[in-house]
């Protein structure tokens, strides 16, 4: 099926001035079984090709876009940690916010608070207090990475690149996420990147920060850029890009948000939009 109407925000940049696409990788880029297809590797070769620049941002950590890099033949700027760091393809770190240790305590806290588990990304590790919980055998596909048990994260929080709440519970979530907010909104990042998943980053440096850190990186202006993704944490970068695409799968608030709707994730949607592009440019 091709890519649909415009979405609910209608407008954004012509096609045939995109200079620049921004995926997102989970619900994305990626099946959901996490692989990549080889119909968009094949599309994202034709784009390079139409000379279409092609970088992905995500909620992972850099270790999780290494194998998607080489798939792909990636060699410039990423942004991992939802925009938080900006890295290149050798995984040198070019530009990276952490947490606050006050501010990642609470977190903490709060989540204890509700009986939500959480994740913590420090220094190229993922520690967990438990295995015993939902979602440690994708995360370890995703952010190829194997989880750390640990009996506290005190000695973590000044280094923290991310704290994730994991939870099944969506109406626990959404009471967790209010609570987080309110009390941290000003001082971190706070948004879903999975239904199950709320992450914590530095503040203001959300997709939004790291798509224009990746722009500038290209020399390209924000007017010529498209993103694509399927999850809140994606609308800020919607949000500053010439051209937003949400997935066919995303929740009603994230294609209300898109100029376009391509196909789902696991109908190979990314590839759906890049082919439409090219055909714009030919």
């Amino acid at each position: 099926m091709a890519a649909s109407a415009d979405g609910a925000g209608g407008g954004g940049a012509a096609l045939g001035n995109i200079r620049l696409v921004v995926s997102d990788i989970d619900g994305t880029l990626v099946r959901p079984d996490k692989s990549l297809a080889p119909e968009t590797i094949e599309a994202v070769g034709r784009l390079r090709a139409a000379g279409v620049g092609f970088t992905l941002i995500s909620a992972r950590p850099p270790s999780g876009l290494g194998q998607l890099i080489e798939a792909l033949g990636l060699d410039t700027p990423l942004g991992a940690f939802n925009g938080a760091t900006i890295f290149a393809p050798d995984g040198r770190i070019v530009e990276a916010h952490r947490l606050d240790a006050a501010v990642a305590r609470g977190l903490i806290e709060t989540y204890d608070g509700f009986g939500i588990p959480v994740w913590l990304f420090a220094d190229g590790h993922w520690m967990t207090q438990t295995l015993d919980m939902p979602h440690i055998a994708q995360e370890t596909v995703a952010a190829a990475l194997s989880p750390t048990v640990v009996d506290g994260f005190e000695r973590f929080l000044d280094r923290a690149d991310k704290i994730q709440a994991v939870c099944d519970d969506p109406a626990l979530l959404a009471r967790a996420e209010r609570a987080v907010t309110e009390r941290f909104g000003a001082d971190a990042t706070i948004a879903l990147s999975q239904p199950y998943y709320l992450d914590a980053t530095a503040p203001r440096t959300d997709k939004g920060h790291g798509v224009s850190e990746l722009a500038r990186a290209f020399d390209v202006s924000l007017g010529a850029v498209a993103v694509l993704g399927d999850m809140p944490n994606d609308l800020p970068m919607f949000r500053v890009a010439g051209l937003a695409v949400a997935m066919g799968q995303a929740p009603g608030e994230v294609r209300a948000q898109a100029h376009i709707v391509t196909d789902s994730n696991e109908a190979n949607g990314v590839a759906t939009f890049i082919d439409r592009l090219v055909r714009a440019r030919t």
